[in-house]
């Protein structure tokens, strides 16, 4: 049985962190740092442009709307996921406000977390 990998963008090594320490199944977190270089972009996203299961998770800022954007023309099937403009970084996002978005895009959060 092929089950498919769910592989999450975001920008920065904390964004990854956060998301790692809530998540109760086995997802990969992609780190941009923040650009996308034409040789990043072959390497980290182009292969992904076959998986089912991509999700991007950027900052609400100037930065994170332009990787966004790249990120939609580099992946048309990617799933967005957003945090809200006053909460700016994923990184700063209340962690019960980060795991309801989580949870909405069906991802299994670690039970400590849940309420």
């Amino acid at each position: 049985m092929y089950v498919a990998r769910k592989v999450i963008i975001v920008e920065g090594k904390t964004d990854k962190r956060r998301l790692l320490e809530l998540l109760a199944e086995p997802v990969e977190v992609i780190c941009t740092y923040g650009t996308l270089s034409e040789e990043k972009i072959e390497d980290m996203i182009v292969p992904l442009q076959a998986e089912e299961d991509v999700y991007i998770l950027v900052d609400a800022d100037d930065a994170g709307n332009k990787m966004r954007s790249q990120l939609k023309r580099e992946l048309p099937n990617a799933r967005h996921l957003y945090t809200r403009r006053m909460y700016r970084e994923v990184a700063t996002t209340p962690i019960d406000y980060l795991i309801e978005v989580l949870v909405k895009a069906h991802f299994e959060i670690k039970t400590d977390y849940m309420l």
